[in-house]
């Protein structure tokens, strides 16, 4: 699945990989709640967030906004427990349907499924969406 990126997210891609050194394989614009996602090349993860964090608050200061980095994996599971992060997970299964549809089911305890979930289901609303971008899954469901 190909992403196509709007005029704004070019622009914070731009900015992140430029103040930051690290790869940007996707961003989320989130208005609503004053939030950019990024998900950063595997590897990336330290770059992005710099010694102490001085990285990512610089790029916050630039953008304005609070800054969200996730570590991108190639292996689907890897990837979901990266995006419910800092959310403890007991599994996460992968399975693909007759019709091809790839669902993710996530096991959690009662605390970390409310971190993974987030305030107003912005996580895992954010995390459908990554995992549908990157990984076409079509749905996580938290158990």
């Amino acid at each position: 699945m190909s992403i196509k990126f709007n005029a704004n997210e070019i622009k914070y891609i731009a900015l992140f990989e430029s103040m930051t050194g690290a790869m940007v394989k996707d961003c989320i614009i989130d208005e609503d709640n004053g939030k950019v996602t990024f998900v950063v090349k595997n590897g990336d993860m330290g770059l992005a967030i710099g010694k102490g964090g001085s990285t990512v608050t610089k790029v916050q200061k630039a953008v304005d906004k609070g800054v969200e980095i996730i570590e991108h994996s190639e292996d689907v599971t890897e990837f979901i427990k990266n995006l419910m992060a800092p959310a403890e997970l007991k599994s996460i299964k992968v399975l693909q349907k007759e019709n091809k549809e790839k669902v993710a089911t996530v096991v959690a305890d009662s605390i970390n499924e409310r971190i993974a979930i987030g305030k107003n289901g912005h996580n895992i609303e954010r995390a459908k969406l990554l995992a549908k971008r990157q990984h076409n899954i079509s749905s996580i469901a938290l158990k």
